[in-house]
């Protein structure tokens, strides 16, 4: 199942590491990839930072807040880079538990209170919950199945399941599951890049244009239980931003007249 997106996706990856990724140097292409991801993100939440307000803040920190911006979204903002940098220096991290509440404990660090008065950044709900139309399950028996979830992903990455196909189911049965008061998309969609880069991948970027897409993907597990609208989702997802950046790299390269 999902080989001719595994193709698709595997006749472009390696031309992008080469052409792209590769040539831009580690630190570089970090910093261009934190600055997108963490963009895109937290716009999907209802953050309204553009990427070059993230570039910003990445730059020059909480003393330089984007005209327009609020402070509670340059704290959001702030907290989603320590979570990114935690994840790319923990790759070494088993797949666990303490590797999930970390990363949403530092998303949502200095906003949990604010959000959600009582609730702990990085502990599970202690209650019921729904958002928008949605209205998610028991949330006791949902977080008893977290350990499994986390074990069986370890194990299908260790026996050469496809990472991206084990990004995208992982990260449809935690949204599914929903354990955390807050930020559940956010650490979802970064534990989901821990997977890809572990593996040596690039990063998957969900653009603030392809919510709808993306949110009607999650909405399909729910309504007919199958995820593979979602792992398609993914490498359609991953397929375009290479392409897209391939071919703004030729397009750069090529010389301009002056006169």
């Amino acid at each position: 199942m999902f080989e001719q997106e595994i193709e698709k996706y595997e006749c472009i990856r390696d031309t992008y590491q080469q052409q792209v990724a590769n040539r831009m140097g580690q630190k570089q292409w970090m910093e261009y990839n934190e600055i997108l991801f963490s963009a895109h993100s937290c716009a999907i939440e209802g953050n309204s930072f553009t990427v070059d307000d993230t570039r910003i803040l990445r730059e020059q920190g909480m003393a330089m807040v984007p005209v327009g911006r609020s402070l509670l979204e340059c704290t959001e903002m702030a907290d989603h880079f320590r979570a990114f940098d935690y994840m790319v220096s923990h790759l070494d991290h088993p797949f666990d538990e303490t590797l999930l509440k970390e990363t949403n404990r530092l998303v949502m660090e200095h906003t949990q209170s604010y959000r959600t008065p009582g609730a702990m950044a990085g502990e599970y709900t202690t209650e019921d919950m729904a958002a928008g139309d949605t209205v998610f399950g028991d949330h006791d028996k949902l977080i008893a199945r977290i350990p499994s979830m986390m074990s069986s992903t370890e194990r299908a990455i260790s026996n050469g399941l496809h990472p991206m196909v084990v990004a995208a189911k992982w990260h449809g049965y935690y949204e599914y599951l929903h354990p955390f008061r807050d930020g559940n998309g956010r650490t979802g969609r970064l534990l989901s890049n821990f997977i890809l880069l572990r593996a040596g991948h690039p990063l998957l970027i969900v653009k603030l244009k392809d919510r709808a897409a993306y949110i009607s993907a999650l909405r399909q597990i729910r309504a007919e239980g199958t995820d593979e609208h979602l792992v398609a989702f993914f490498f359609k997802t991953a397929v375009e931003r290479m392409k897209d950046e391939l071919a703004q790299k030729k397009r750069n390269t090529l010389p301009l007249v002056f006169f």
